[in-house]
């Protein structure tokens, strides 16, 4: 396994969605536990049939490529202790709280009991074990006036600002590193303290990144770890820095190095799964050079274990493309404006509705572990029913989308658009029928109101919007 996120995923969005889980499970972690020890794992043949895999695997990682600009947060098993202090202007304790991570943030009021004119400084302390000796670079990741200190040896004191809106710590604090060289495997105390600042409105953490070859010997270690592997899993996604509230995106590409450690692993395994972590549409220029994408969004706490259930089988992959996913930066609609305004001339006609010709993943895709044949088509007053079946070998979930348009073209309106959806369940060769019900609204547009459209209509049941399986007119 190899990639910065497999290690510290990226479990939810950032700006003022962000909360502090109390732990997290991490993609390396998720799939290590499962792992370990006798495992059971589902295989296609038969309703039942299942493999035991008697012997425990071994999941080997490293880095290949970390896209983050800024040193990660200080957390997992190199850190420990990490406590969250505030104190009065006597230099009382007023409040103490352990954390999960070197990380301190809230907006709003401060903790029950503490008068927000009662802090004067706010005290982050850990204790690092170094797992490897060498050059460590140790951060501060804020805004305000601070000091940090290890092993008793003071590494800055003094202010950390830009010139900046307050607000626009959330989007991006500034960030100073101190190089620290330290032993393999011997204690030291790290404490931040920020003095003053606005009560209610903090945001700063303890980062650290320990010793690295450089990028090139980091990708050739993770090319080199896949050639050796049964399997390569490779995490790739978006950073904070990239995607959060508050800000567009100037690209969709992947931050970093990870584009060119996808394709050094699946150069040297061609049994290559790709996880991307992130919120949004990605460019994947090697999509068709590895076996398999698994898109896992922000799936929060969790993140791991999940993952392992899909990745060996416990599990199916049932989600679906709610967007379109395009193979460049042009293929996106513009959302940079031009003196001062951005016009929205595409009007109705966004994502598939504009029936994009060549998307890298078109609107509703997805797959599963199993295969399904569409069967019938009918309407029944104001429900579709289809009909499929599961032709694959093992039990499964189908998302059934409903597609309507005029059959004769309307160049005032898309080819196409979504009418509903249904998911279906059925096991091996078993047949089933949803209902997908057509809304009024459906048949509608905006012209002052909403107003029906008389006409005849294609409706189609399908599997994506570029995949429609099954047609019928529909006559209002």
């Amino acid at each position: 396994m190899s990639g910065a996120l497999a290690a510290d995923a990226r479990v939810q969005g950032g700006g003022s969605a962000l909360v502090q889980p109390a732990r997290v499970v991490s993609p390396l972690d998720g799939l290590t536990a499962a792992l370990a020890g006798e495992q059971t794992l589902a295989v296609p043949g038969g309703v039942s049939e299942y493999a035991a895999v008697m012997n425990a695997a071994t999941v080997t990682y490293s880095v290949g490529a970390d896209p983050r600009r800024r040193v990660p947060v200080a957390r997992g098993p190199q850190w420990s202790g990490i406590t969250g202090v505030l104190r009065g202007p006597d230099g009382r304790e007023v409040f103490r709280s352990p954390l999960p991570t070197a990380y301190v943030r809230w907006m709003g009021d401060p903790p029950p009991g503490v008068a927000p004119d009662g802090i004067a400084e706010l005290v982050l302390s850990a204790r690092l074990t170094p797992a490897t000796g060498g050059t460590h670079e140790l951060a501060i990741v804020g805004f305000g006036d601070f000091t940090l200190t290890a092993g008793g040896h003071t590494l800055f004191d003094g202010p950390i600002y830009r010139d900046q809106d307050e607000s626009d710590v959330f989007r991006g604090p500034a960030e100073r590193r101190f190089p620290v060289e330290l032993p393999e495997g011997e204690p030291i105390d790290v404490v931040l303290t920020q003095r003053g600042g606005n009560p209610g409105f903090v945001w700063f953490a303890i980062g650290h990144a320990p010793p690295s070859p450089g990028p090139d010997a980091l990708l050739a270690e993770a090319a080199a770890a896949a050639a050796e592997a049964d399997v390569a899993v490779v995490v790739v996604g978006t950073t904070e820095e990239v995607e959060s509230e508050g800000f567009d995106r100037t690209t969709l590409a992947l931050p970093g190095h990870q584009d060119e450690l996808v394709r050094r692993v699946a150069a040297a395994n061609p049994r290559t799964v790709v996880v991307v972590n992130a919120g949004s549409p990605v460019l994947m220029p090697w999509a068709d050079e590895v076996a398999a994408i698994l898109l896992t969004w922000f799936p929060g706490q969790e993140a791991g274990a999940a993952l392992a259930d899909v990745l060996l089988g416990a599990k199916e992959p049932g989600g679906r493309l709610p967007t379109t996913w395009p193979r460049r930066d042009a293929d996106a609609l513009p959302v940079t404006p031009t003196g001062g305004a951005l016009p929205y001339d595409e009007g109705v006609f966004l994502g598939y509705r504009a029936d994009p010709a060549d998307p890298l993943f078109p609107f509703g895709h997805g797959l599963g572990y199993t295969d399904w044949a569409y069967e019938s088509l009918s309407i029944e007053d104001t429900d579709a029913l289809v009909t499929l079946r599961n032709t694959g070998g093992r039990p499964g979930r189908e998302v059934v989308q409903l597609y309507i348009g005029p059959s004769t073209p309307d160049p005032s309106r898309p080819r196409r658009w979504l009418a509903g959806f249904a998911a279906a369940e059925a096991e091996p060769g078993e047949a089933v029928t949803v209902r997908v019900p057509l809304p009024e609204r459906a048949f509608q547009v905006w012209d002052g109101g909403w107003q029906k459209v008389p006409g005849t209509y294609l409706v189609e049941a399908a599997h994506s919007v570029a995949d429609r399986r099954l047609g019928t007119e529909l006559t209002l």
